[in-house]
């Protein structure tokens, strides 16, 4: 089997920020100002400058790499860009907010960055394992963000109650791809669709609805969809405005790349499968 050299100026972006987020963390443990000012400032200039990288990502309009299962799309720029003027704006909201109640820690800022390095994950993912990674680093981060107010008891049990539902959301989404993978053979989303839109046997094909089951209701959990909305209220109740405010934006940002990449480019061979499922 031949080598291929990954691209690696497709996934600039990704490198830059997880490269800032260990600069700015390191800063921040030593950094003596209570008001985190220049944490603050590098923050900013990390997501201004992950959005220079994707805006000018010279190539074609749909290419892969890192053994295919990375994805550099017109639709993964799109998402990324949003992503980027979404969370600046949060940012920018949040630090009045975090300053009036003391509640400035590096944490909410670090914690943000690799959230949105999740999100860049996942808008590129284009195998079961990159985005089971995407959605992981973007979920753990947001479980901590909800309670870095060590000292509010409603902050923490929020995030007990978030964690625990997220817990079993990332574990049914789990087994609905261990069980596609089962039928179709591949992790490659490319490639799913089309096995398991070819002729299955009786058996095969009720396995194929079960685990397109499982992964519709870990969607439907990230996207906070009725019936599985519930965590909604005490998770916006009990976190901090400002998470709630990166909470209520960025991860539906997420959930969309998760749907996108999931049904539409992964499994849209199978669109009568679970389109009314959905609906």
């Amino acid at each position: 089997m031949s080598f291929e050299m990954p691209i690696f100026g497709l996934a600039a972006a990704e490198i830059f920020v997880l490269c800032m987020v260990c600069i700015v963390l390191v800063f921040d443990v030593f950094s003596n100002d209570p008001e985190r000012r220049w944490t603050y400032w590098l923050t900013l200039a990390t997501v201004i400058g992950a959005a220079f990288l994707t805006w000018n990502i010279d190539g074609q309009p749909r290419q892969l790499t890192f053994a295919d299962t990375f994805i550099s799309d017109g639709i993964s720029r799109l998402l990324k860009l949003f992503t980027y003027a979404v969370i600046l704006l949060v940012f920018i909201y949040s630090m009045k907010y975090l300053r009036d109640r003391l509640l400035v820690k590096g944490e909410f800022l670090i914690l943000g960055l690799f959230a949105l390095l999740g999100v860049m994950v996942l808008a590129s993912a284009h195998h079961f394992l990159t985005l089971y990674l995407g959605l992981e680093l973007l979920s753990l981060s947001l479980y901590a963000m909800v309670a870095f107010d060590r000292d509010s008891p409603v902050a923490a049990e929020s995030a007990m109650k978030y964690f625990v539902l997220g817990a079993i959301a990332s574990g049914c989404l789990l087994y609905g791809m261990s069980v596609l993978y089962g039928v179709s053979g591949t992790l490659e989303l490319g490639a799913v669709g089309a096995a398991l839109s070819a002729d299955l046997s009786g058996g095969e094909r009720v396995a194929m609805l079960l685990g397109l089951s499982f992964v519709l209701v870990a969607v439907a959990f990230k996207l906070g969809a009725v019936p599985f909305h519930m965590w909604i209220p005490d998770v916006y109740h009990g976190a901090p405005t400002a998470s709630t405010l990166f909470i209520g934006s960025v991860s539906k940002i997420a959930a969309f790349a998760l749907i996108f990449r999931l049904l539409i480019d992964g499994l849209g061979d199978l669109y009568t499968s679970w389109r009314d499922m959905l609906m």
